[in-house]
């Protein structure tokens, strides 16, 4: 970690560039007017089974981040989950915690709000120092359906970026934006008429 993120910051700069969205990493694909998604394998294939096929995730991951980063830093968001909105300890799992050490607590956004089975999504964030494969472990782990919820951005939230276990959610600033990004990399759209 180069400097601890600004908590209060970001809250306030989310609510500037993302009004009304929720922070919630696997709602990134419902900001419909900015929004993509990409799959990680060809033929929409949701695990890779041999090294050959991880290659092919790691760099439709980090083709795109790469397009994406301007500066050298980023900022990656992990989340933990419990059934209050104060974290505890054991809230992110051990795994979670491995990949991004020295995050920090930012905030909790209700879960599930079902009487007698409430539950908080915790969100903590580390600013990294970005370059291409960096992230590889981490995103490896999303791969395997290890860790989920993570969301990264550039640090002043211009673009966010959901991986999930079979592909990449993409919200950026404009539908212009949206629409060069989806041109370039057509091939690895879905081929459902919705684009999921």
């Amino acid at each position: 970690m180069t400097d601890a993120v600004d908590t209060g910051r970001l809250s306030a700069l989310w609510d500037e560039r993302w009004p009304g969205c929720s922070k919630m990493p696997f709602e990134v694909l419902s900001i419909r007017d900015r929004s993509v998604r990409f799959h990680a394998l060809p033929g929409s294939k949701r695990y890779p089974d041999t090294e050959d096929e991880y290659g092919i995730v790691m760099h439709r991951h980090n083709t795109i981040l790469a397009e994406l980063t301007v500066g050298s830093s980023l900022l990656v968001v992990t989340a933990g989950y419990s059934p209050a909105a104060e974290p505890t300890e054991d809230s992110r799992a051990p795994e979670t915690i491995a990949a991004q050490r020295s995050a920090i607590f930012w905030t909790a956004v209700l879960y599930d709000d079902e009487p007698g089975s409430e539950c908080w999504m915790h969100l903590y964030v580390d600013r990294t120092e970005w370059a291409r494969g960096r992230l590889d472990p981490l995103l490896r782990l999303v791969a395997d359906d290890v860790v989920s919820d993570i969301l990264l951005a550039d640090l002043d939230l211009r673009w966010l970026y959901h991986p999930y276990d079979g592909g990449m959610d993409v919200a950026v600033s404009s539908a212009s934006e949206r629409d060069a990004l989806r041109e370039r990399h057509s091939v690895w759209l879905s081929a459902h008429p919705n684009g999921t």
